[in-house]
């Protein structure tokens, strides 16, 4: 396992609740607006426990806000967890195609040196 030092637990969370294709799902209906759990679970042919577990963890990454009404319970959006794993990955690309053009100018200079002409090392008269 790769270690850098760097802790990034939100942007985990965040990155961990992206990966199945259920939760973006139910990202994909609260963007239009708020919803009941029930209303969220309707269109998934899985229970309604299972649903109930994909959204605490989107809640646990901070995606969804929940508000309670009596027995209800309305789930929303919260996309400032997107933002901030759109701006680790802008950091990521920035600091990989700083790399990337260093490598092709070093390697255009390689080229140049091989196709230049040798120079002349001495006259001789």
């Amino acid at each position: 396992m790769m270690t850098t030092g760097e802790q990034h637990p939100a942007l985990d969370q965040t990155l961990l609740a992206l990966a199945d294709p259920t939760r973006r799902a139910i990202l994909q209906r609260l963007s239009r607006g708020e919803a009941r759990v029930t209303e969220l679970a309707a269109p998934f042919a899985i229970s309604l426990n299972s649903v109930s577990k994909h959204i605490r963890m989107l809640e646990r990454a901070e995606l969804v806000r929940r508000r309670r009404v009596g027995r209800e319970h309305f789930l929303s959006f919260n996309p400032a967890p997107l933002d901030e794993a759109a701006r680790w990955i802008a950091e990521r690309q920035a600091q990989w195609s700083r790399r990337l053009n260093a490598l092709d100018a070093l390697l255009q200079a390689e080229d140049l040196a091989a196709t230049a002409p040798p120079e002349k090392k001495g006259r001789m008269r």
